[in-house]
């Protein structure tokens, strides 16, 4: 019966390009993180500023400002902050998980799959496909975030030597 080694960590169980994938999957998720805490602070900002106009187009940058320059109910003006909120957590979070993928912890992967991931799909299908988005930052942080899954789930999935 084999005994498992105990000093082996399950972050020393990636090859030489798993190791790589995963750094380049951190530096994605980092940076799409900062971009969603930045954009999480300015949403934030304009909503307790009282211009929720400004924070619908500062999100939609594709739409002319003048089209979203109206009179907002106070309860849209609530849903646009919670947003700004989400934004800010939601960055927090994938780049706090981003340390945690570059030091090889397999639940960051997933994590900020998860998080990130899933805060990109529901951009993806309403902003993107709907027309609403400039390619920068928006668009691009889509694939930015399409990337980071892909690369980590990549190592996680091929390049994970299995040690029984």
């Amino acid at each position: 019966m084999k005994m498992k080694d105990t000093n082996v960590k399950d972050t020393d169980t990636y090859s030489k390009t798993g190791k790589m994938l995963l750094k380049i999957s951190a530096v994605l998720w980092f940076l799409w993180g900062l971009v969603h805490i930045a954009a999480g602070v300015f949403t934030t900002s304009f909503i307790l500023g009282d211009d929720t106009a400004a924070a619908v187009s500062g999100i939609a940058d594709k739409v002319d400002e003048a089209t979203v320059a109206i009179a907002y109910p106070d309860a849209v003006s609530a849903i646009i902050g919670q947003h700004g909120f989400n934004l800010l957590w939601i960055g927090i979070v994938t780049a706090i998980a981003a340390v945690f993928i570059w030091k090889r912890q397999k639940n960051a992967i997933f994590f900020a799959a998860l998080v990130g991931g899933l805060a990109d799909i529901g951009y993806f299908l309403f902003l993107d496909l709907g027309g609403f988005v400039k390619f920068m930052p928006g668009t691009f942080m889509t694939i930015v975030s399409s990337l980071a899954v892909i690369t980590s789930f990549f190592a996680y999935f091929k390049y994970r030597n299995i040690k029984v």
